[in-house]
């Protein structure tokens, strides 16, 4: 959806502003359902709520693409959102649950498929653009084809393994890393939904690209995402996740920098790539070490989740609202603050990982995930 926004304004004939009411709807929906994760991850596990939430975004996704009006698209945009929400936590409690049976960090290769169907969407959004395919048929085909994929692949998801829990010990408050992880993941969330949602008009309207060629930044940076992602576990056996995430918010607020400052289109979408590798292996990690924070992994990361996911509610947001007031250009440069806050907020991190994972537990787990 997101590189096919350029045409969503054109379709419905919305501003910068609009665009960003309907991305805060969007996250408003989302958020709605990752402040009330927690409980349900502990009663009913990632497993059932994957199950129901996968089917859900595809047929909403219909919805937005079908919408013939603003309100209607109001309405498909805030179902969709909340959709969204439930899969991203419960994935991500699956992907936990799937790293610690397997006793070694196994995140960022999982987010690594994210960048490939963000690169897979980019790359569908350019080509239809160039076969003239409209903003309706683009999206729904994704949709139709979406739904059969998602309920075959709910087959394979494990359970989580069972926790004894005692229920005045549940109900304390979450360590406190885990509050410092959700604000790492705010800041990041917040420069990966600036790319996403804003990055086509900035190359359009500011550096006076063709549509195609600002559709194409996008996926450049997933790109870039992907490669780091691909090589982020291994990096962070040797470098630790303090130092990774120094370097990628210093890096992540150069880049951008680069981009910002970029003479024309190709230098900003070339840039994009390394804006990419800066920032792709901080959420997985936070969401990892949340993951890491508690006997069940389920709570921690839907409260990291929810923290993170309001950098991509409040983060567009801010920049369509800035924007008005002064220039596109001038309100994406939070992204470069975001990469220095990113690079301080790592320095209070444990300087030493913790861990649930136990020979135990691996003895356990890994024969059902293997199976599976």
């Amino acid at each position: 959806m997101t590189v096919r926004i350029p045409a969503l304004t054109d379709k419905l004939g919305l501003s910068e502003a609009t665009v960003g009411v309907i991305l805060l709807v969007w996250g408003l929906g989302a958020l709605v359902t990752m402040q009330s994760m927690r409980g349900i991850m502990q009663r009913a596990g990632s497993r059932t709520v994957l199950r129901v939430g996968g089917p859900a975004t595809a047929l909403s996704l219909l919805g937005i693409g079908c919408a013939p009006n603003l309100p209607s698209l109001l309405v498909a945009v805030a179902v969709f959102g909340m959709a969204f929400g439930t899969v991203d936590i419960a994935m991500n409690a699956q992907g936990s649950t799937v790293e610690q049976a397997y006793g070694r960090p196994l995140m960022n290769g999982m987010h690594a498929g994210w960048c490939v169907g963000a690169i897979a969407a980019g790359g569908i959004g350019s080509l239809a653009i160039a076969l003239g395919l409209s903003y309706t048929a683009n999206l729904s085909l994704v949709a139709l084809i979406s739904l059969p994929l998602v309920m075959v692949i709910g087959r394979t998801y494990l359970p989580e393994p069972p926790v004894v829990r005692n229920t005045a010990k549940a109900r304390k408050r979450l360590p406190a890393v885990v509050y410092l992880l959700g604000a790492i993941m705010f800041f990041a969330f917040m420069v990966e939904g600036t790319v996403a949602d804003w990055n086509g008009l900035f190359m359009r309207d500011e550096l006076g690209a063709p549509e195609a060629i600002a559709a194409l930044g996008y996926p450049v940076f997933e790109v870039g995402m992907l490669l780091a992602r691909l090589g982020g576990d291994r990096l962070r056996g040797r470098f630790g996740v303090r130092g990774i995430m120094t370097v990628s918010g210093v890096a992540t607020a150069a880049t951008f920098a680069i981009v910002l400052t970029a003479a024309t289109p190709l230098i900003a979408v070339f840039a994009m790539f390394f804006v990419g590798l800066g920032v792709a292996t901080i959420s997985p990690m936070t969401l990892s070490l949340a993951g890491t924070a508690t006997d069940n992994p389920g709570p921690a990361i839907a409260q990291a989740g929810a923290m993170g996911y309001a950098g991509l509610l409040l983060g567009p947001v801010a920049i369509g609202l800035i924007s008005d007031f002064t220039s596109l250009r001038m309100a994406l440069g939070i992204a470069v603050v975001l990469g220095v806050l990113i690079a301080v907020a790592a320095r209070f991190l444990p300087r030493h990982e913790t861990t649930t994972i136990t020979p135990a537990h691996v003895e356990e787990r890994t024969p059902a995930g293997v199976a599976a």
